[in-house]
């Protein structure tokens, strides 16, 4: 998530005085999604398949990742 200005492929969602700004198809792939404030900041759930997963291609520790 950032901060950024839409474009004419962007789908814009006014939500409760919050705007988003999403790539259309990003969007219709990715829909129905979730943001939700959690103590760390913003967490963005959807039922879109990311595939890959197990690994963070650099290192990884304590529960982070680094990529160089």
């Amino acid at each position: 998530m950032a901060l950024d200005e839409s474009r004419e492929t962007d789908a814009v969602l006014d939500v409760e005085g919050y705007t988003f700004v999403i790539e259309k198809d990003l969007y219709e792939k990715a829909s129905p999604l979730k943001v939700d404030m959690t103590y760390m900041g913003f967490a963005i759930t959807s039922e879109m398949e990311l595939g890959g997963g197990g690994s963070c291609g650099s290192s990884c520790s304590g529960g982070s990742c680094s990529v160089s």
